[in-house]
């Protein structure tokens, strides 16, 4: 079954609920580092649960320019569809 992103970035969503400490209305132009004031480690468990949800590994590389949820969904979706 292919996913698409929207049902991608709805579970993403999920996933970041326990990471979302001020109950920020996450949408996919919500930022990590200002509007979840996630720090790097949190990212990378959070990124992590999004990894064995989807049984991916996100490479090293493109992490940097994952800033947004939407930008991460994009990214699982490509990955899933290789």
């Amino acid at each position: 079954m292919t996913l698409s992103t929207t049902e991608i970035f709805n579970k993403i969503c999920e996933l970041t609920e326990p990471f979302n400490h001020k109950s920020v209305t996450i949408n996919t132009e919500t930022t990590f580092a200002s509007d979840l004031e996630l720090d790097s480690l949190a990212v990378m468990d959070m990124l992590a649960s999004i990894e064995d949800h989807y049984d991916v590994t996100v490479p090293l590389n493109i992490l940097p320019d994952l800033e947004t949820v939407g930008q991460v969904a994009i990214a699982i979706k490509s990955i899933l569809d290789e």
